[in-house]
């Protein structure tokens, strides 16, 4: 019943809930698939672009390969630079908490090492813990407007580099397994990109901060300067009033704008296990508010290390 209510009507504002007043909203009596109508495909990506993540429960029926089917009604799909898909698809990536690398408890933006980083990110998740788990996002467009207009400015005309190799050691709670991960295998390429600080997004035209963990350091700033102007800023992005919390469920479908959102998946279920899988929507280069375009720095294989006899 429900889903000939959509092939006729779409989505109807009653199956919208907001979950937070800058940012998220869940979507009810909908089932994803590949054959959704192409005006409810219309209607998921114009609500995506209005609340930058939108959640769906209750999506138990698909599998990796319906996943990516539905995936690619939003766009083009991409695999991961540096790990490997799940067999059979194209840009499947679990995120198995028991594994390295299956942790995400950072502020980020996903692959901002890249000059054409993610566009959109379809999450589903398939063993949930029986406590804590969240991820929460915050929007990187509000924390831009909450900015006094002199430090609008000031970021306007600021460029970072973003690298996959940046300070994992530093980050709390890291296991010898995930510090492995990082070694061998997301940072077997390193890369370097300089974006801007901030960009301006290619279909609604909002000002987006675009910093995060991977963040290396400001062109043209000294180190010193450069991490207490990052502090500034990114204490505007992790604001709490510019962030929405899920609690996931099993079947649970999480699609959030990476242009103008950041995301820290919360580590507080101890040695429950955790799986997600996730599609990966090719994005564009970003654009400055003075319309430069991001550029690559570096894109090499790194060096093994030099044994000392």
């Amino acid at each position: 019943m429900r889903e000939a209510a959509l092939a006729n009507d779409g989505i109807p504002d009653k199956a919208v809930v907001k979950r937070a007043a800058r940012l998220g909203a869940e979507i009810r009596n909908i089932t994803l698939s590949g054959d959704l109508p192409d005006h409810v495909i219309a209607e998921i990506n114009r609500l995506l672009l209005e609340h930058k993540v939108i959640f769906f429960r209750d999506q138990v029926h698909l599998d990796d390969a319906e996943q990516e089917r539905f995936a690619a009604r939003l766009g083009e799909l991409v695999p991961h630079p540096t790990l490997a898909t799940t067999r059979g698809t194209t840009s499947i990536l679990e995120l198995d908490s028991s594994r390295g690398g299956g942790r995400a408890d950072v502020w980020h933006a996903d692959g901002t090492f890249l000059d054409a980083y993610p566009k959109i990110l379809v999450l589903r998740a398939v063993v949930i813990p029986q406590f804590g788990g969240d991820t929460i996002w915050s929007s990187t467009a509000a924390a831009y407007l909450d900015l006094p207009a002199p430090l609008q400015r000031l970021a306007e005309q600021l460029w970072a580099i973003h690298s996959n190799a940046f300070d994992y050691a530093g980050i709390a709670r890291a296991r010898a397994v995930d510090k492995k991960h990082f070694d061998e295998v997301f940072t077997r390429t390193i890369f370097e990109t300089e974006h801007p600080v901030v960009r301006v997004h290619p279909e609604t035209g909002e000002r987006a901060l675009m910093l995060g963990c991977l963040v290396q350091r400001f062109v043209d700033i000294p180190r010193y300067d450069g991490q207490k102007l990052f502090d500034l800023f990114q204490s505007h992005i992790i604001a709490p009033e510019n962030t929405v919390r899920w609690s996931w469920k099993k079947g649970d479908v999480a699609i959030w704008d990476n242009r103008v959102t950041h995301h820290y998946a919360v580590n507080d279920y101890g040695d429950q296990h955790r799986i997600v899988r996730r599609a990966t929507i090719h994005g564009t280069v970003p654009v400055a508010v003075d319309g430069r375009c991001s550029v690559k720095r570096l894109e090499a294989e790194k060096q093994p290390p030099i044994e000392v006899a």
